[in-house]
Parts: structure tokens; C-alpha cells; sequence
């Protein structure tokens, strides 16, 4: 079995509170769980302040497959899916990394 993960960092340049960072960050999450059925979830960083920062947001997405050739295939399509949703959303793909195990 193979596990891939991605961390993906985003910059919401419009968001006034936290209640519009939740809003792009629940729509990108939702658009990129349907679309590849994949787990989505926003998560913290190492400080442990990214979820009370309103213009940053941390997105992690983990799967499991048989082929790492097809866990790297599918988060590379997330990145780019995300890449476009963010930008429909007033936010910005800023960095990401990606992993198997």
C-alpha cells in the first residue's frame, strides 16, 4: 500500500475575517474532495497558529492507492485543480509538498 500527502499553502489576499478565510477554504476543500475523491482536511502549522490566521490557510490531502506512480499522477492534479479553484476564490497557491510512503 502506498499513502500520498500533500501540504498545499494558501494566501487569501481579500479575506477580512476568519469567517471568509472558512468560506475558500471549505469551497476549495469540498470542489477537491469531489472531484478526486481524495481526503481533505485544513490543518495547522508547526506553530500551531494557522488556523487563527485569516489571510493564511494550511490544506493537507492524503490518499491511498496500490502505485505511487498513481499517488504522484493524482496530487499533481490536485495541485493544479487547486491552483485554479484558489484563484476562482480570491486566494493564492503560494507553495506546496508533496510525499509517499
Amino acid at each position: 500500500m502506498v499513502v500520498g500527502v500533500l501540504q498545499m499553502r494558501l494566501i487569501i489576499r481579500d479575506s477580512r475575517s476568519l469567517k471568509d478565510r472558512r468560506r475558500v477554504v471549505l469551497s476549495l476543500k469540498d470542489q477537491i474532495r469531489h472531484r478526486f475523491n481524495v481526503s481533505v482536511a485544513e490543518i495547522s502549522d508547526d506553530t500551531g497558529t494557522g488556523l487563527d490566521t485569516r489571510k493564511q490557510a494550511l490544506v493537507g490531502v492524503a490518499m491511498a492507492t496500490n502505485d505511487a506512480a498513481h499517488a504522484d499522477e493524482v496530487l499533481a492534479g490536485v495541485v493544479q485543480a487547486a491552483r485554479r479553484i484558489a484563484a476562482g476564490l480570491g486566494a493564492e497557491l503560494v507553495g506546496y509538498e508533496t510525499e509517499t510512503f
